[in-house]
């Protein structure tokens, strides 16, 4: 297991080599003079040439790369062409943002995708099993955008059970200690704040969470009707046990390395795809960050938010990898 771990990190080095020289190529292919978008439309061809100079943008492509690639060896994500700020520091609180929604939609989907394909398993064809599959198929097919502004007008503007938008109440900002507002609200003791927070928090995962909860509740109910239909799970009921302990400890447990895939996939995808939800609930997440970044040719800062994101994907692939043989005694990895 050790040394699968180990053999798997040292593939990730080729990977987002890769990965950041392809992205390199891409984001130069956008048109647009950074210096021209800094200065204005209005500025002089002596103040773009010179702003060009300082920026480093007037040196050949594969010098730009290696002092780019330089920076990454030693952990320096660069500075922002905006901002001017260290990206390895501005950078995190808008990752911590996508985390914490991401998470939170993550755990919502799971919850209610997982139970919802296991309950139309266990009683299949029945009414439940039709409400919950056109649920899912709904829940594939409904436009986020849409949901998120429906969800807006429903609970936040007609029954006002909900804040509109953004992460905490500008009259009372969190003080951040993390950047993961409901775990400093905790730490710091103010639980009304952390109330504050999950409110916040409610309309965007719930939006972000309805995909990936439609495709889990499709895949554990797709996987538990074959467990539920083999020789074991005949002699359990033939026992005598209850079905909840034949659907829940035998069943689940045979079933869940396909569900296990998903939620993998779409945890990552949820971290990198999360900007239609940021951008309709105003959440400052890396995916706002990385979008502003593009309209402003801001290149670090779209270079490095793509390796963090492609990092944290391939880092969860690898825990689902190593909890398929913690699930599964019989899956080794030599």
């Amino acid at each position: 297991m050790l040394a699968y771990t180990f053999r798997r990190l040292f593939m990730l080095v080729p990977v987002l080599f890769g990965l950041s020289l392809i992205v390199f190529f891409m984001i130069r292919a956008i048109p647009g003079d950074p210096a021209q978008i800094i200065l204005g439309q209005l500025a002089t061809k002596e103040a773009i040439a010179q702003l060009t100079r300082e920026l480093g943008l007037d040196q050949p492509w594969y010098t730009q790369y290696f002092h780019y690639l330089g920076g990454l060896l030693t952990g320096d994500l660069g500075e922002s062409l905006k901002t001017k700020a260290a990206i390895s520091e501005e950078i995190w609180p808008y990752l911590a943002a996508t985390m914490e929604l991401s998470f939170c939609a993550m755990f919502i989907a799971i919850v209610i995708g997982v139970n919802a394909g296991i309950i139309s398993a266990w009683f299949q064809n029945s009414w439940f099993d039709y409400v919950a599959m056109v649920f899912a198929l709904v829940g594939v097919s409904m436009p986020i955008f849409w949901l998120g502004l429906m969800e807006q007008w429903v609970f936040a503007i007609n029954l006002e059970w909900l804040p509109t938008s953004g992460r905490e109440n500008v009259r009372n900002p969190v003080e951040a200690i993390t950047h993961l507002y409901v775990i400093d609200t905790l730490l710091q003791g103010k639980f009304e704040q952390t109330w504050d927070v999950v409110k916040h928090l409610v309309l965007p995962s719930f939006a972000l969470a309805t995909i990936p909860m439609a495709i889990i509740a499709r895949i554990t109910r797709s996987t538990m009707l074959e467990v539920m239909r083999s020789d074991f799970i005949r002699t359990a009921r033939a026992k005598g046990l209850r079905m909840f302990w034949v659907v829940y400890k035998h069943s689940l447990k045979n079933a869940i390395i396909p569900v296990l895939t998903v939620i993998g996939l779409q945890t990552g995808l949820l971290l990198g795809g999360a900007i239609l939800t940021e951008t309709i609930f105003s959440w400052p997440g890396i995916g706002r960050y990385i979008y502003d970044a593009i309209n402003y040719r801001d290149y670090p800062v779209i270079q490095s938010g793509i390796l963090i994101i492609a990092l944290i994907f391939v880092m969860i692939n690898l825990v689902v990898d190593l909890l398929y043989a913690a699930i599964d005694p019989r899956i080794k990895y030599q």
